[in-house]
């Protein structure tokens, strides 16, 4: 078993200075968190990977493909691999839990 304090892990981010911090990687996923401030740009590509993205506090909207909606805090999107996407109008401290399958590299 392997567990994992999101308090922490923001914190282990926030001292490496980037955004995302990969905390977990495993033969079939991975395991990540995202963090954008207010103003912020969301500079992430395309995946080859399908990805399941929590928000687990903050808000914002997120244009996948054609479509936007507003997320916040309990918000669940299935991103399928190969598909643009981006978080933007960051009104909140955003703080996202980040799935891979199969695992980034």
């Amino acid at each position: 078993m392997k567990v994992f304090r999101l308090d922490r892990l923001d914190a282990e981010r926030s001292e490496g200075g980037g955004a995302y911090l990969r905390f977990l990687k495993e033969r079939h996923m991975s395991a990540g968190l995202y963090a954008l401030s207010p103003g912020e740009t969301d500079t992430q590509g395309v995946h080859d990977q399908d990805e399941l993205y929590q928000v687990i506090s903050g808000r914002a909207e997120l244009t996948v493909g054609g479509e936007t909606t507003t997320v916040g805090r309990g918000t669940v999107v299935y991103v399928p691999a190969g598909t643009p996407h981006r978080f933007h109008h960051v009104t909140e401290e955003l703080r996202v839990l980040v799935v891979f399958s199969p695992p980034e590299d």
